[in-house]
């Protein structure tokens, strides 16, 4: 996933934004305290100013994904380990009305999280759509991720690493080492649909 997304809601999404903002905050508190972090120890981690941990932890700032992955990495957790709403039972309902959307390059790359992140399973399942011809740059994430990507619709050009890009075709599927900086290009001229499942392979605590 691109780094420089931000949390963004439109129409009955705008509707939980601040309750996700809370979440973040929330979660965020809650993962620092039990590593033994201060707010200035993380800071430093994380290259993210104190001032901002503190906003965020109050629920008075919703951050971008970029900031998020440098917490999360500073953290050893997955992002979606600090946007997701904790859930007591085993059956968790994710309305589309009330998913976490993120998007970037001015909402040409967006993605919509389809599970909440539970420490036990270690994994994150998206839907991504690519507007026409746009290409989208992810960072590397966290050592040990894997992304495994089918393309439901559209032709989409995979590059991972230094690697030789691959072209996948619908129902076409690739899985990559996520932890090198890795491109997603549409190659046509009608929106593409894909579904990635990312996998944390490291012990994952949160």
């Amino acid at each position: 996933m691109a780094a420089d997304q931000a949390l963004d809601f439109g129409g009955e999404e705008k509707d939980s934004a601040d309750g996700i903002t809370v979440h973040t905050g929330q979660n965020l508190r809650r993962i620092r305290t039990r590593r033994g972090y201060s707010l200035d120890r993380l800071a430093k981690i994380a290259g993210v100013s104190r001032a901002m941990l503190g906003q965020i932890e109050t629920g008075k700032s919703s951050p971008t994904l970029s900031i998020l992955s440098k917490i999360a990495m500073a953290l050893g957790i997955p992002c979606a380990g600090l946007i997701a709403e904790r859930a007591e039972t085993l059956i968790i309902d994710v309305p589309r009305s009330k998913s976490k959307v993120l998007s970037s390059s001015e909402g040409r790359f967006r993605t919509r999280a389809l599970f909440p992140f539970e420490s036990d399973r270690k994994v994150e399942f998206y839907e991504i759509r690519i507007s026409p011809h746009h290409t989208e740059s992810a960072d590397a994430h966290q050592h040990g991720a894997v992304e495994n990507l089918v393309v439901a619709q559209g032709t989409v050009e995979v590059i991972a690493g230094k690697q030789p890009p691959h072209i996948l075709g619908e129902g076409d599927a690739i899985m990559f080492d996520a932890a090198v900086p890795h491109v997603y290009r549409n190659m046509t001229g009608t929106e593409a649909v894909l579904y990635l499942v990312t996998t944390y392979l490291e012990d994952i605590r949160v």
